[in-house]
């Protein structure tokens, strides 16, 4: 019987098992860092399959799951995501990524010693919010990897996909209160800061690249209109189609925030609240592979190229290993992540056939990489000319 079709008839047996992942994951929605439930039962599970499971120093629903083939050979790891949104819980379907990588784990590595190699199923917290892939790959995580896949539900499936890079700025603005009314000359407003580096922000999004997104809030503007404001915070993510633009967005944003402390004479600070993220670069050698699987398990409605508009902790993967990101119809038209119409899509029987498809195609692609030289030496040039040369 052909590796693949045993692969198959193997998820076919454990569907039941894939299922229950996905409705666990998405019935007891947990914010990042906080996915103690879904990290937990996500090992249990895929310690019965034969796999080493190690936990991730300082990322404790992080973890790294390992089983080897007979002899050294390609390392390819499928990632999970696991965390929920607040409120709306898995309105952006990770109780679904979750599902296909383990289920694209535990069936690749039930192929055993018939496989050179070592397959990984690494447990990835937060991705909604200080992306602990970043993490991982500044521990190191990635270094002894080959291939990193996942597969991400969406409203259509694509295999190319992009997002953007992106930074999470923080601005604090310290005045000097002073009553509104009677006498406002001996106070420095904070709130005005703010507003002056929005309309500086504004001015100057009309000189930037298509590609750029800038948006804000603010998170702190005061506490009573006869009081001038002595403290205003605003948050900003900035994002572009590369890093190397994202920076220099970034820095055209400071500037605007130190022209508003000038103007005002409100004392500017700026750091982080979030990690940043790299822009994904799909490897599109293991992307094409990935086609193939699913044109060959009868997925046929595949949108040819599909362009980045978020950013995801993957990126900074994609920017040490070789990547792909692809994406998995769960819906009908153009419904959006983040939605309650979404939240329904990936807790239903579509949705979790969809990541049984998933488990499918990586496991194929992950088999392709393992045991294919050709291949994954085309999947290691491409990744040297379009990263490391880039």
């Amino acid at each position: 019987m052909e590796l693949k079709d045993r692969i198959a008839r193997f998820l076919d047996s454990i569907r039941d098992e894939v299922f229950e992942v996905a409705d666990e994951i998405y019935n007891n929605p947990e914010l990042g860092n906080q996915e103690f439930k879904a990290s937990g039962l996500l090992k249990d599970k895929i310690a019965k399959y034969g796999f080493q499971v190690d936990e991730v120093e300082g990322l404790p629903t992080a973890f790294v799951a390992r089983k080897k083939g007979v002899r050294p050979g390609c390392r390819v790891a499928f990632l999970a995501e696991y965390d929920a949104l607040p409120e709306i819980g898995h309105a952006c379907g990770h109780n679904l990524i979750a599902a296909a990588s383990f289920g694209a784990a535990a069936a690749l590595g039930s192929l055993g010693e018939e496989l050179p190699g070592e397959v990984l199923f690494i447990g990835c917290p937060a991705e909604e919010t200080n992306g602990a892939k970043v993490i991982l790959v500044e521990k190191g995580i990635f270094d002894q990897v080959d291939a990193a896949m996942m597969v991400h539900p969406g409203n259509r499936t694509s295999v190319y996909s992009t997002s953007l890079a992106m930074e999470a700025l923080e601005f604090r603005y310290e005045g000097k209160a002073a009553h509104a009314a009677a006498t406002p000359h001996l106070g420095i407003n904070a709130l005005d800061a703010v507003i002056l580096l929005f309309n500086g922000i504004n001015a100057l999004r009309q000189q930037l690249r298509p590609d750029a997104r800038i948006h804000g809030i603010i998170t702190e503007g005061g506490k009573a209109p006869n009081i001038i404001p002595d403290r205003a915070v605003a948050r900003f993510y900035i994002r572009a189609k590369d890093k190397k633009y994202m920076l220099e967005v970034k820095e055209k944003v400071i500037a605007c925030a130190k022209g508003a402390e000038l103007a005002t004479g409100a004392k500017l600070s700026y750091s982080n609240f979030e990690l940043g993220f790299d822009n994904l670069v799909t490897n599109r050698t293991m992307a094409n592979a990935f086609r193939a699987n699913l044109e060959k398990l009868g997925c046929v409605d595949i949108v040819e190229e599909e362009e980045g508009v978020g950013s995801t902790d993957m990126g900074n993967v994609s920017q040490v290993v070789p990547a792909i990101h692809p994406h998995i119809a769960i819906t009908e038209g153009n419904v959006p992540g983040h939605s309650i119409e979404f939240l329904k899509a990936a807790g239903s029987e579509r949705g979790k056939q969809a990541a049984l498809l998933a488990a499918k195609a990586l496991a194929f692609t992950g088999l392709d990489l393992m045991t294919d030289e050709e291949l994954m030496g085309k999947v290691k040039d491409e990744f040297e000319k379009t990263v490391k040369q880039a």
